[in-house]
């Protein structure tokens, strides 16, 4: 393992935004890991795990501590039972590379997840979610260093604390953990979810039975319409999560805006397309300032077109977040996660 110092960090990211880092390491095996760490108490520095980059949005100034990017390898399969697989994947491995061969595998639980950028490692921390699914469930355990006591420990997916893009490891408590692997339980023979009105409508309009292949295939052609070419620009996603409003709330703006979707989440809980505010209240859907917008195809995902700096990017989601709360009440809550700020 080799530190370098003074590495810019804007490569290393979907958003293609950010500056230096102090130091910088590639970590690919735990004792690794551990050195890094070592490394940062000893220089009094704070560290960032990188994984893929996908849902960060770093600083022009960079980061003045550690960025580890993390590129641990591994696959473990194992049967347990003649229905399910359990199936151990490495923090460094593609999210979209497993999700392709759990599909190949004919293997159920994780082809609604297809097209997400980034690694394994990410996804309980986010608790990641597309199309009607998410990580959390189908989420065996989670093994992760804990930086402070230097042991590994194991979570199962009660411990993981997940919620709506949320777990454990967002805490003040769970950012001290480092997630080294994840486990999944997969099904032999499960059910499609098909709930996402485009799936629904995609299956609807060909007229087929539904195939673990073609569901993969046809999420990555519903994102493949809705998402920027991340080779053209940058962006992290959806940069903002969808907010979820008390039923008293919700029915009070379906009286204002009568067609404004809404989704019961529990009994007095109500989730709201933030794609849909941002489009239809905001009127910011294909809006263009500073060489940063709101994506022509879905308004939630906020892109990089041309060498932006962090801090317009920052600036145009402050004018879509205060215009949506000023006509709706609503404030909405950012996804990315910013570093260097």
């Amino acid at each position: 393992m080799r530190i370098e110092e003074n590495v810019v960090l804007a490569p290393y990211t979907t958003f293609k935004i950010g500056g230096p880092a102090d130091f910088f390491c590639t970590v690919t095996t735990k004792k690794d890991l551990e050195k890094a760490i070592v490394f940062s108490k000893e220089k009094k520095i704070p560290y960032h795990i990188l994984g893929g980059g996908s849902n960060m949005l770093i600083a022009d100034s960079g980061f003045r501590g550690l960025v580890i990017k993390f590129v641990l390898r591994g696959f473990i399969w194992k049967e347990l039972n003649s229905k399910s697989v359990l199936v151990t994947v490495a923090s460094g491995e593609n999210w979209d590379a497993f999700v392709a061969e759990a599909v190949s595998r004919g293997v159920y639980g994780v082809e609604n997840l297809s097209g997400i950028p980034g690694s394994v490692g990410g996804t309980p921390i986010q608790n990641v979610g597309a199309y009607g699914a998410e990580v959390a469930d189908v989420i065996e355990s989670v093994t992760a260093y804990n930086t402070e006591t230097l042991v590994f420990q194991n979570f199962s997916n009660k411990e993981c604390g997940f919620g709506y893009r949320d777990s454990y490891f967002k805490t003040a408590e769970g950012k001290r953990y480092i997630v080294i692997d994840v486990t999944f339980l997969l099904e032999k023979e499960g059910k499609f979810n098909l709930s996402y009105k485009d799936l629904t409508k995609y299956f609807t309009d060909r007229g087929v039975a539904p195939t673990l292949a073609s569901v993969r295939a046809a999420v990555l052609e519903i994102r493949g319409k809705k998402f920027p070419d991340l080779q053209k620009f940058g962006t992290a996603g959806s940069f903002f999560k969808n907010p979820i409003v008390h039923k008293r709330d919700a029915e009070r703006l379906k009286k204002q805006f009568t067609d404004m979707p809404m989704f019961s989440v529990s009994e007095n809980k109500i989730k709201i397309p933030a794609a849909w505010l941002i489009e239809h209240i905001g009127g910011f859907k294909g809006i263009e300032s500073n060489s940063v917008g709101s994506f022509e195809n879905q308004a939630l995902v906020i892109v990089n077109y041309d060498k932006a700096r962090a801090l317009d990017v920052l600036e145009f989601a402050h004018s879509i977040t205060e215009d949506i709360f000023l006509k709706t009440g609503i404030r909405l809550e950012r996804e990315v996660q910013l570093l260097g700020f």
